[in-house]
C-alpha cells in the first residue's frame, strides 16, 4: 500500500492525511536541496502560492532550526520547526502559527540523485492534525498541489543547473 492509499490511525477509512508526489528532476541533488532549504527562495516554487516571502539568511542546517515564513493573503507569520534533516537529501517541518505549538501538520522533501538526475519526493502529512477547524484546508491538499510545486521546482533547479 503506497501512502496515498493507506488510511491514518483513527482516521475515516475514506480518507487519505498522507499526501505525495514525485518527479525527476534534471539536476544535482545539492542544487534541488538549497532551493527547498532556504526559506527565501520557497515561494519561487510553491505550488499552492501560499508562500509571500521569508527573510534571507535563514537556510536550515539542521533539526531545531526554526525558519520564518509570511503566507499570501492575510500576510500571517508561519514559524516551520524542522524535525527531520540530512543535508542534501531530506528536510522536514511542522509549521505552526507565530509563538504557537505546531497543530500536527508535516510537510517532507527527500531527494534521491542518481546519474540521470534527481529523483524529488514531496509529502504532506497531516495524521497528527486533529484541529477541524485545519482539517479543510489540508483535506484540500492534494498531491496534484504537491506535484504544482514539484514541477516549479524543477525549472527552476534545471536553469540553474544550466548556468555555467
Amino acid at each position: 500500500m503506497t501512502p496515498e492509499q493507506a488510511p491514518a490511525l483513527g482516521s475515516r477509512d475514506d480518507e487519505t492525511r498522507v499526501v505525495s508526489a514525485s518527479r525527476r528532476i534534471d539536476a544535482p541533488a545539492g542544487v534541488i536541496f538549497e532551493l527547498i532549504a532556504d526559506p527565501a527562495r520557497q515561494p519561487e516554487w510553491d505550488g499552492n502560492d501560499n508562500l509571500a516571502e521569508a527573510a534571507s539568511g535563514q537556510r536550515v542546517r539542521g533539526v531545531g532550526d526554526v525558519f520564518r515564513m509570511a503566507l499570501t493573503g492575510d500576510g500571517a507569520i508561519r514559524e516551520n520547526h524542522v524535525v527531520e534533516f540530512e543535508e542534501g537529501e531530506r528536510i522536514a517541518w511542522l509549521p505552526a502559527p507565530e509563538g504557537e505549538q505546531p497543530p500536527g501538520h508535516l510537510w517532507r522533501w527527500e531527494l534521491e540523485g542518481s546519474d540521470d538526475g534527481t529523483l524529488v519526493i514531496h509529502t504532506y502529512d497531516w495524521t497528527d492534525l486533529h484541529d477541524e477547524a485545519r482539517q479543510v484546508r489540508a483535506r484540500a491538499t492534494t498531491s496534484e498541489k504537491l506535484a504544482a510545486s514539484i514541477d516549479r521546482l524543477a525549472a527552476l533547479a534545471e536553469r540553474e543547473a544550466a548556468q555555467p
